[in-house]
């Protein structure tokens, strides 16, 4: 399979107004290109670096704000002769780190910049927590930006490369992210490639390579990514291309608690109304007593809803459980609902009902989709 540019999405870009400057002339959104990849070291920084470097021959004004080299003598031999946009200094203890420097960026107005790790998280101290919303913040205000990113990153993905490879990924970027880019350039390189890259200390150095080819380069582990990211860069150019007539909406409602297993289910209705091009709706119901711990939780998962694109909302249930989820599934029209199996005893089942029962009774031309605790 080639290392191409496609697939790729296209789309226009955006009009709006700066914040701070609603009386002011409308700016053009920036173009935001992104490299995506199955795992490090298949390639997308030196893609990226190779098409800044296209546009410095053209006469654009381009710079690098942030570039990760990790010390590989091949993407520090494609960044050199590229003009570098220096990085913010922030104090650390008694060390120092560094950081893109938007407010230097934005008063300087480049044409392009690239950004490494999307889903980098910020140092403490930053005007903003992760990379991501320093990306967005650029192209606001009208400059382009080439950035990178592997699949196991995305945010509605984790549970699934969780699952498949044992690692879990902790620093996530919302698909929302993916979806809002120009374009998207899947950087793709077989398996049986990346190990020998791995072997031949192209990605890592020599203490870290039996580690790592013995545990999240494996080859079933990067077949499987490889298929995800092909997907995945497949599902995001599917759902930006022009629709037809639209049928029946579809509406997307996610049914958790506020227990640990909940963000699986988010996102697993998440993958479903991306799929479906539907609205996604996560709620739970109000209990009578809210621990600090549960209230902790549900501000995880709003703010995981967010990520997703969906809308999170907290129910009352004074008429039950199962009363309150079926008058909003009737009131959203939702098309597709999305339950746990439930955690409570056989006993309360007995003496108060099965919960999915309930809703099945309950709901005429519904899916109802119920996920395994495992």
């Amino acid at each position: 399979m080639p290392d191409a540019d496609s697939p790729s999405a296209g789309r226009s870009p955006q009009r709006l107004t700066l914040p701070g400057q609603p009386d002011g002339p409308a700016v053009t959104r920036g173009v935001h290109k992104v490299f995506i990849g199955m795992a490090a070291g298949v390639g997308k920084t030196c893609r990226a670096l190779g098409e800044l470097r296209e546009r410095l021959d053209r006469g654009e004004d381009v710079l690098i704000g942030v570039l990760e080299t990790h010390g590989r003598a091949g993407t520090i031999r494609a960044a050199e002769g590229l003009p570098v946009f220096p990085r913010r200094v922030l104090p650390y203890g008694e060390t120092e780190l560094t950081e893109l420097d938007v407010a230097g960026l934005l008063a300087r107005r480049p044409a392009v910049v690239l950004v490494d790790e999307l889903a980098h998280t910020n140092a403490p101290g930053s005007e903003r927590q992760k990379r991501w919303q320093d990306v967005e913040a650029l192209l606001a205000a009208g400059i382009s930006v080439l950035s990178t990113v592997n699949v196991q990153h995305l945010e509605s993905l984790n549970d699934t490369v969780a699952r498949l490879t044992g690692v879990r990924v902790r620093e996530r970027v919302p698909d929302a992210v993916l979806r809002a880019a120009t374009e998207l350039v899947l950087v793709d390189l077989t398996p049986h490639d990346l190990r020998a890259r791995l072997k031949a200390g192209h990605v890592y150095g020599p203490e870290k390579i039996d580690q790592a080819l013995g545990h999240f380069f494996t080859a079933p582990n990067l077949t499987a990514l490889r298929e995800i990211a092909l997907r995945q860069v497949a599902s995001v150019v599917e759902q930006a291309a022009p629709q037809g007539s639209p049928g029946v909406q579809e509406v997307v409602v996610v049914a958790i608690a506020a227990e640990e297993s909940a963000a699986r289910l988010i996102r697993r209705g998440g993958q479903l109304a991306a799929r479906l091009h539907a609205a996604l709706h996560v709620v739970t119901i109000r209990g009578p007593r809210v621990t600090p711990e549960q209230a902790r939780l549900l501000d995880t998962y709003r703010a995981l809803t967010v990520a997703l694109g969906g809308q999170f909302e907290v129910l009352g249930g004074d008429g039950g459980v199962a009363a309150a989820l079926i008058a909003y599934v009737q009131l959203s029209r939702a098309t597709q609902v999305v339950m746990g199996e439930t955690s409570r005893s056989r006993w309360a089942e007995v003496w108060r009902g099965d919960i999915i029962k309930q809703v099945l009774r309950g709901t005429r031309n519904v899916d109802v989709h119920v996920i395994s605790r495992d």
